[in-house]
């Protein structure tokens, strides 16, 4: 089991849920897929902006992060997600409207007052998903940039890690951070001891916080000189 790296300090954004969730829903749900694609529903519909808010199948398809969480291989995924969301349709959670009997071009919404009218104006024809402007999201976009360039480059987090990730994050500027990663990946030493001890370094050069490219006569000493004994030869 990976362990949760625990909430950030600081202000985080929030995504609203009904009271009645919790009193009338949560306790009727028996399917782990099912209460993660009516959680995702509400997360993604709280960041639509207007008056119409949906959910295309492909937004969930789409999402690889959701999908890994539903099934690990995308085929699993995927039939996982395609499961999980008639579930939340029979329960009544969601409302579906597919045209032709098409999957792929489904469109959902919360079973709420304004979620009915938007289905029930949609099947009347009187407005189309496709002159709808939406802002694309996923649940990988929505992840902190400095986590998800550690997780890319290095390694899985940890709740040590994470801490060491935010404390860098309010000392340094991304971009060295960015350059840092790069230059242990380059080096092959995927350790944080590695990347902290560069940003250090250059915080000893640069005090006042002045950003700019390492050359590549700058990386090579991290690999033969001053950083030489964090890597393993």
């Amino acid at each position: 089991m990976a362990r949760f790296a625990g909430f950030p300090a600081g202000k985080s954004r929030l995504t609203r849920l009904p009271a009645v969730f919790f009193t009338d829903l949560l306790s009727e749900i028996d399917h782990l897929g099912e209460l993660k694609v009516t959680l995702y529903a509400f997360w993604f519909l709280d960041r639509m902006e207007g008056e119409l808010r949906f959910i295309r199948y492909q937004d969930f398809a789409r999402d690889k992060v959701l999908l890994a969480g539903l099934g690990g291989q995308p085929d699993a995924g995927l039939e996982a997600l395609n499961e999980s969301l008639e579930r939340s349709v029979q329960r009544g959670t969601m409302l579906r409207v597919q045209p032709a009997g098409n999957l792929d071009e489904a469109i959902y919404f919360i079973n709420s007052p304004r979620g009915k009218a938007a289905a029930a104006a949609l099947e009347n024809r009187e407005w189309s998903p496709q002159d709808t402007a939406r802002v694309p999201q996923t649940l990988e976009m929505e992840r902190p940039n400095i986590f998800r360039l550690y997780e890319q480059n290095i390694g899985p987090l940890t709740p040590l890690i994470a801490d060491a990730l935010r404390e860098a994050e309010a000392t340094y500027p991304m971009e060295w951070i960015a350059e840092a990663v790069r230059a242990a990946v380059e080096a092959n030493v995927r350790r944080w001891r590695y990347i902290d001890a560069i940003l250090r370094a250059r915080l000893e050069r640069e005090p006042n916080g002045t950003t700019r490219r390492e050359t590549e006569k700058d990386r090579r000493k991290y690999v033969e000189g001053e950083f030489g004994d964090f890597i393993e030869h």
